[in-house]
């Protein structure tokens, strides 16, 4: 697992130990990033599910100002914490040990509002149609926010939505769907 573009281009984050997580690999997050943003001029990623932090790590690499990034498991956030000093960006983000649906009521209170938002759980987990709409019920997006979804195939995920629209739907190796939405408002 590596850092694909960006001032970290080409460093190595560690993943996290045993088989609970499962990485983006770099095929999908070059092609997820060429969508959403090759490159930003600030703003801020809210990563849930956070894993490694891989993705939002990316993300701040690529420009991001800040990143927030949510995992439950202590073996993620011990891994995120390990990532972001080895990466020397401790400074521009925050962890949280959390449910991911906590999270988010948590992050609103805060009235914190984000450009991008990484939902990668594991697949069959949570219900994408309830969590995009907590979204929006929140606020936690900026107008032409993106929200990236990561998913088994046989994942159904809303392909539409008042508040949203998709901007790229996609499949890899045969077992791993994306589907990238943006604000419509």
């Amino acid at each position: 697992m590596r850092i694909i573009a960006g001032d970290l281009k080409g460093r190595q984050l560690k993943a996290v130990p045993g088989k609970n997580t499962r990485p983006t690999t770099d095929k999908v997050k070059e092609a997820v990033f060429q969508v959403i943003g090759p490159f930003f001029q600030g703003g801020a990623v809210l990563d849930l599910f956070a894993g490694s932090g891989g993705l939002g790590i990316e993300a701040i690499s690529r420009g991001m100002s800040h990143g927030i990034f949510i995992d439950k498991h202590p073996k993620a956030i011990h891994t995120i914490h390990e990532n972001l000093t080895s990466m020397k960006i401790a400074d521009k983000a925050e962890v949280f040990r959390a449910d991911a649906f906590r999270a988010v009521h948590a992050v609103a209170k805060r009235d914190l509002q984000f450009n991008l938002i990484l939902l990668d759980p594991p697949y069959g987990t949570i219900d994408y149609g309830e969590f995009l709409n907590e979204i929006v019920k929140l606020e936690l997006l900026k107008r032409n926010g993106i929200i990236y979804c990561e998913h088994d195939i046989a994942e159904r995920l809303p392909v539409q939505h008042s508040d949203f629209q998709v901007v790229k739907k996609a499949n890899y190796g045969g077992t791993i769907g994306i589907t990238i939405f943006q604000t419509t408002t």
